[in-house]
This record gives structure tokens, sequence and C-alpha cells, in this order.
């Protein structure tokens, strides 16, 4: 795997849970389009949308 760099089609991001706001997992993927995907969260203990936020 490539590493994410300024000018890499793939970027590094997070994946934050739209109902308790937890960064739970991390990713890469291309840069077009955003990202969001069913995912276990430990948290609220269900499956709930996970969206693609900005790594700090």
């Amino acid at each position: 795997m490539a590493n994410a760099k300024k000018n890499s089609p793939v970027e590094k991001i997070a994946l934050q849970c739209t109902e308790c706001k937890q960064k739970n997992y991390t990713t890469s993927k291309n840069r077009r389009g955003k990202l969001e995907l069913m995912k276990y969260c430990p948290f609220e203990r269900k499956h709930t949308l996970h969206r693609e936020t900005k790594i700090k």
C-alpha cells in the first residue's frame, strides 16, 4: 500500500459514529466522494452509520 501523501490519490481518514460522535475506525480511500459505512460502534453496542472525518 502506498503512503498517503498530499499529492497521492489515496488519503487516510477516520470513521466517526453519527450517534455517539466517537472516532472508532481508521482507513484509507481515494480522494473522490464521501465515505459512509454501517459499522459496529462499541460504545453504542450496535451497528450505526459512520462518516469520514479528518485525522488530526
